[in-house]
């Protein structure tokens, strides 16, 4: 039986995001571990998600938890009509995708340690 091979497209969100990712690696003085995720992107990711689409856990069944949330999650679901909005773990990546018929666009990456706060800017002095 043939794998049905779907397109995998990048966003230029996810192109903005990945430069971030080497901005960040570069500051921590590791940019290997950068070339180890573009590594990993093309020989796992890309492929994984070409022959199996659906492998992320959905992400719009996430219950929504004001309305804001519920007012997003609406105007998502419109843009992304039949298609869905999926979450994939790569390693110590997110990556958010949509899968929209034959193709997957590759909506943002981001690494856990990227997600922090910027305390001072809190209180300004």
């Amino acid at each position: 039986m043939a794998v049905k091979v779907s397109a995998v497209k990048l966003t230029a969100n996810f192109e903005a995001n990945l430069l971030a990712i080497e901005s960040f690696w570069g500051e921590a003085g590791a940019p290997q571990r950068y070339a180890r995720l573009l590594d990993e992107l093309l020989d796992t990711v890309i492929p994984t998600l070409e022959g199996h689409p659906r492998i992320g856990r959905p992400f719009l069944e996430r219950p929504a938890h004001s309305v804001e949330a519920t007012a997003l999650i609406g105007r998502l679901s419109a843009r992304i009509g039949r298609g869905e909005l999926r979450e994939f773990l790569a390693g110590d990546y997110l990556i958010l995708y949509a899968s929209i018929s034959d193709a997957v666009y590759l909506l943002a990456i981001r690494h856990h340690r990227q997600l922090s706060f910027d305390f001072e800017a809190f209180w300004p002095k």
